[in-house]
């Protein structure tokens, strides 16, 4: 006769045991691998981004607006690093060398497409070192003189150089910024007695300026806006090709007797080579909303920066133009690192 309680006795138990082993299995599982760089948990800590020029100049400014900007955007502080020195070839070096994670980026500026001829050996390559993200922004620079000087135009200018015996100093940022070359150009053309004085960024050259401890400069209009407002500094010219509507009264130097003289600086973000495309395309997404933000654009504009957005490509292709360019003036007024 048969007896089938405990089968089903059994058969019960078998099942409680499978119900308790699968319990079990997700305890027992290996843990999840990390995300890769450029997943969903980038970012996860704050980003630096690093300056090569001092804290209150023009690039500086620029840095912290978009650092601002990006960190609303993509959910983490944005942390500016200033690393002056060399023409911002001391803080292109440090990033280029930085691990590619997207959290060491740089503001890539006019003065590393410069640099590319002016220096004989850099420690890094301005375009095989870096991943571009996009251009930021483009800004005029000011031939801006102490208003204690008997200069109030180009043509003052001119003559002032001629009748002093050493020249007149004109102060850059560094030997290599679009500030220095501005100034080379326009030496070049005018074949003015005129002595280069380099600082490291704008804002100690400006300090210096305003002391009377140089004579002029071709300043970022941004870093030298507030001053010839108030009074403190005169601007003769601006280099770029159109007036600025924030100084429609400043002629341009092409108006001032130097026709085709047009020179703007501008910045862009830039990645350590090999940083993941993922991270660069987030990047490149916050980067061109934050310049779409009618705010935003006024507040460049406001700085006389006219916003620039685009694509990675766009970026690259405009720096090895520049690179070009910059090689054919450096070559032709004898500029050297100084």
């Amino acid at each position: 006769m048969l007896h089938p309680a405990p089968s089903r006795r059994r058969f019960v138990g078998w099942l409680l045991l499978q119900s308790a082993l699968a319990a079990l299995v997700p305890a027992m599982a290996p843990p999840a691998l990390a995300q890769p760089a450029g997943g969903a948990d980038w970012p996860s800590k704050p980003i630096r981004l690093v300056v090569g020029y001092a804290a209150g100049g023009a690039t500086d400014l620029i840095a912290r607006l978009t650092a601002m900007r990006l960190g609303e955007a993509l959910g983490q502080a944005f942390t500016v690093d200033n690393r002056t020195g060399a023409n911002s070839n001391v803080a292109a070096e440090l990033v280029a060398r930085a691990a590619p994670d997207g959290y060491t980026l740089y503001v890539y500026t006019i003065a590393n497409t410069i640099n590319a001829s002016l220096y004989p050996r850099l420690g890094y390559d301005p375009q095989k070192d870096f991943e571009p993200v996009g251009l930021i922004a483009s800004i005029p620079n000011l031939l801006v003189v102490n208003p204690s000087l008997p200069i109030r135009s180009v043509a003052d200018f001119q003559r002032f150089a001629k009748a002093s015996r050493d020249g007149v100093t004109f102060a850059s940022s560094g030997s290599g910024s679009s500030i220095h070359l501005s100034g080379e150009m326009f030496k070049m053309q005018s074949h003015l007695n005129m002595l280069h004085v380099p600082y490291r960024g704008s804002a100690p050259a400006v300090n210096d300026l305003l002391a009377g401890q140089v004579q002029s400069m071709f300043d970022n209009m941004p870093s030298s806006l507030p001053h010839v407002r108030s009074g403190r500094l005169r601007a003769i010219a601006i280099t770029s090709a159109q007036r600025s509507a924030l100084l429609p009264d400043v002629p341009t130097l092409a108006e001032s007797g130097y026709p085709g003289f047009d020179v703007q600086s501008w910045f862009g973000l830039a990645a350590p080579a090999g940083t993941p495309a993922a991270i660069v395309e987030r990047l490149n997404l916050a980067l061109n909303k934050a310049l779409a933000q009618p705010d935003f654009r006024q507040r460049l504009l406001d700085v006389a920066a006219t916003p620039l957005p685009g694509t990675p490509q766009q970026m690259r292709e405009h720096a090895a133009r520049e690179i070009a360019r910059w090689r054919e003036v450096v070559k032709a007024c004898g500029a050297r690192a100084e």
